[in-house]
């Protein structure tokens, strides 16, 4: 079964070869696209293809699915996190978002990540492995299910922001963001999909150039170099000016406005001077800045800067003209920092 080619990481055209391979109509894709990404994981359930034509698929290919091991819901039943089993026995997570206008869900785009930012938890363990396209399609449609019997409506907004760094997952990521903007299946428009990224300058250019014109986030978190390396491994093989210049390149392209995540660290990177430094770095280019009060995970060093550094820091971004928001904290009360449900529950079961 675990060798079997997953249905779930096809694009319509790749199903369509299926379908021609077995000697079958290619327009029987169309109807297995349908089912799949309904999250159909039965094939008996599949009430349009004839019974022959299942027991093919049955016995050349498999249905991906995720089993559920642990469901979090934050007090205001708005934020809930999930932590998901693969086949091959590891673990990632996903959190679903409900806004005023709709549902977000915050998926993974690897096991782990191997990037080694200092105050995130999810890169502790560092890189298991990527996940497929089907892999993070099977986070969308299984939290789908979930929400569908709490009576809430389904994902229509998709951030790449959970466990891992999305371009250095580039050819599966970029091809789950097309499934799920095929009009057959999820249909996700791809301006509510944001993909964030550390700052991985070529595969930004390479992006840019895809074609997609989703939205980016980029981690920049410091106004300096100097700051941005003690904090970020990645900022010791891409300057900060090229990171910028990159972004821009994003924007001229693309039209979608780059969002800068700013995650505010007592004694770091929150002082005045560094707010002043960042808005020089920023002069001219219509883009946006997102503050982020820094969620602290228990075995890392990095502290949350002060109510006051945050206001403070947000009101000179402000007076010199840029757009700013300090983001939404959600989920606090179920370890709402990526990787940390999933370092729980392992140091739970080691007992």
């Amino acid at each position: 079964m675990a060798n079997k080619p997953d249905l779930l990481d096809m694009t319509l055209e790749e199903l369509e070869q299926v379908f021609v391979s077995m000697n079958e109509k290619p327009y029987r894709a169309k109807q297995l696209f349908k089912w799949l990404h309904k999250g159909t994981a039965d094939f008996e359930q599949m009430t349009d293809l004839p019974q022959a034509l299942k027991e093919k698929l049955k016995s050349g290919y498999k249905i991906g699915r995720l089993i559920l091991l642990q469901r979090l819901a934050s007090s205001d039943k708005r934020t809930v996190k999930y932590l998901y089993l693969l086949t091959d026995n590891n673990i990632i997570e996903c959190v679903s978002m409900q806004y005023e206008y709709g549902m977000t869900l915050c998926l993974s785009t690897q096991v782990g990540c191997r990037m080694g930012c200092s105050f995130c938890a999810s890169t502790t363990g560092g890189l298991a492995r990527n996940l497929t396209a089907g892999e993070m399609l099977a986070q969308v449609l299984a939290v789908n299910s979930d929400l569908s019997e709490h009576n809430k409506p389904n994902i229509n907004g998709l951030v790449l922001m959970g466990c891992g760094e999305p371009l250095d997952n580039y050819d599966n990521v970029v091809k789950f963001i097309k499934l799920v903007h095929d009009p057959l299946g999820l249909n996700i428009g791809y301006r509510n999909i944001t993909l964030s990224t550390c700052g991985l300058v070529p595969k930004m250019y390479t992006l840019a150039d895809e074609g997609l014109n989703i939205n980016l986030a980029v981690s920049l978190h410091a106004p300096n170099d100097n700051i941005r390396r003690d904090i970020m491994k990645i900022a010791h093989a891409f300057g900060i000016e090229d990171v910028i210049k990159a972004a821009r390149y994003y924007f001229d392209k693309t039209g979608r406005r780059v969002t800068f995540e700013y995650a505010l660290i007592s004694g770091i990177n929150d002082r005045p001077e560094h707010a002043k430094e960042l808005c020089r770095l920023l002069s001219g280019f219509p883009c946006h800045v997102n503050v982020i009060p820094l969620n602290e995970v228990k075995h890392l060093s990095r502290k949350r800067s002060s109510e006051d550094s945050i206001k403070a820091f947000i009101d000179i971004l402000q007076s010199k003209g840029i757009n700013v928001t300090r983001r939404r904290e959600m989920g606090l009360d179920i370890n709402g920092a990526c990787g940390q449900l999933k370092a729980a529950y392992l140091e739970k079961e080691r007992g």
